[in-house]
């Protein structure tokens, strides 16, 4: 998304095009309002992205009018109303393919100790969008009745800042952030999003006020950082993370990669490496079923080598070692997910990958038996295709004779993975005897010694392919006899 600077022209003329596609919206809503004698006005995050040529099927309005009138306006307009943002002055509607929510304007009250304000409504438009986040978020397009034309209202210089792509708070950056501490974070995620420049005196209350992030919960906090995980460019969101120190607080993983590099520089930069992998494991999310962006495999990159701090250890002839800093790594991930309260599915799978994502480097030059090869997809599970990406974007290497070598040798791995996964169903791989024959064939009852046998079975499986019944009954025999 980041680029060239864009003119006033460019903009105006991307506002009257898209003002002509919410011809349906604009107009009848602009002389329903009008006509109960009530403002309305497209506001925010969809003027902002009409400007930028990139408006999706949300749109967000702010009206003179009380929740009640803007209820009674709306549902004689669109028939369907809902108000679970009542409390917040908000009523929702559907019209063809647009989600139309509208807000009565508002003029909150913020508590030192709290995020959350104090709800009330306000009589001005302008009032109204001061107390918004930033500037390029602080416009408007006033709707005129029964036309499709709008004016634009915009007291904080938000079209300037949009066509220099910056990002500026309407009011001091230290109020904006005093009364709502999120906005930090949001101040990062937009920067990953829209590849915005943040004006310095914005970094520079980040700074030294990101110690008031930590009165906002952990739930809002892992919700701004999926969203900046998932933009177009969370390097550029993240450094700023970093910089500004919010990082220490929310995610100090991260900066703790920057480790201090010794005199001979005997090991990577770890953290411009784990940013590098993230950029490579973008860049090959095509290769996930689902495609991009995809969290879980972009979270994985970026936590994946955050074990080094904990194990590096400097040898006798000074080279440094990280030894099972994959596991470390698995067991930090997991910790901090927690902690932001990640879905427990969604942390068990970035931690999964973290703790494999070494694995390949076992496989040497292709020496890995079939049996190994089995393995490593049944270790990888549902993570297989993600793991595949991971592997693949850790490879930073300058020397290209070594990262093509090391390219190949995966190729061929997935290769082996393709042909055995055609041959024996990998996915599903299972004994080949079930719990049921197992019983008959000891004469045992339920118990753990089925768990056990089952577990054999399935290693053996693993290590030599598939087993006709008979073949399979005789080797369980065999155990059997040698644990009794």
């Amino acid at each position: 998304m980041s680029g060239r600077e864009l003119s006033v022209v460019e903009i105006q003329e991307r506002v009257r095009a898209e003002l002509g596609r919410l011809a349906d919206v604009v107009e009848p809503l602009g002389s329903l309002f009008a006509e109960a004698g009530e403002e309305i006005s497209l506001v925010g995050g969809p003027v902002r992205d009409i400007m930028l040529g990139r408006l999706q099927q949300d749109l967000d309005l702010t009206t003179s009018a009380r929740p009640d009138v803007t209820e009674r306006l709306l549902r004689d307009w669109a028939g369907t109303t809902w108000d679970m943002g009542r409390a917040f002055g908000t009523i929702g509607c559907r019209k063809g393919p647009w989600t139309i929510e509208v807000t009565t304007y508002r003029a909150d009250d913020y508590a030192p100790d709290s995020r959350k304000p104090a709800v009330a409504f306000g009589d001005s438009l302008t009032g109204d969008l001061r107390r918004r986040d930033f500037s390029v978020n602080s416009m408007a397009l006033r709707l005129v009745p029964g036309e499709v034309d709008a004016e634009l209202v915009d007291p904080y210089g938000g079209l300037v800042d949009l066509a220099h792509r910056t990002l500026r708070t309407p009011g001091p950056a230290e109020m904006s952030f005093s009364d709502d501490p999120l906005r930090m974070m949001r101040a990062a995620r937009f920067a990953a999003q829209l590849g915005f420049e943040v004006a310095p005196e914005v970094v520079e209350a980040m700074t030294a006020m990101s110690d008031r992030i930590e009165i906002v919960s952990a739930e809002r906090v892992r919700d701004e950082l999926v969203k900046l995980v998932c933009a177009p460019e969370p390097r550029r969101g993240l450094r700023l993370l970093v910089e500004s120190g919010l990082a220490e607080r929310v995610l100090p993983e991260l900066p703790a990669l920057a480790l201090e590099r010794d005199e001979h520089h005997r090991h990577k930069d770890v953290y411009e490496h784990t940013l590098t992998v993230l950029d490579q494991a973008i860049a090959l999310e095509d290769r996930l079923p689902g495609g991009g962006p995809d969290f879980v495999a972009r979270f994985a990159a970026l936590m994946h080598d955050v074990g080094k701090p904990r194990t590096r250890r400097f040898t006798d002839d000074g080279t440094v070692t990280f030894h099972h800093h994959d596991v470390v790594g698995a067991k930090l991930t997991r910790k901090r997910m927690r902690e932001l309260r990640f879905p427990t599915d969604v942390t068990d799978a970035v931690s999964h990958l973290v703790e494999l994502h070494l694995r390949f480097h076992g496989y040497g030059s292709g020496e890995w038996t079939d049996s190994a090869v089995r393995r490593y997809v049944r270790d990888a599970g549902p993570e297989l295709d993600r793991l595949h990406v991971l592997t693949r974007a850790d490879c930073t290497t300058r020397n290209r004779r070594k990262a093509e070598r090391l390219r190949r040798t995966y190729d061929e791995l997935e290769e082996r993975i393709a042909r055995l996964r055609e041959q024996e169903q990998l996915e599903s791989i299972r004994p080949d005897l079930d719990g049921n024959r197992i019983m008959q064939v000891l004469g045992i009852g339920p118990g753990p010694e089925v768990g056990r046998a089952y577990r054999w079975l399935l290693d053996l499986r693993l290590e030599n392919g598939p087993m006709e019944a008979a073949e399979a009954e005789a080797a369980l025999k065999d155990w059997w006899a040698t644990q009794r």
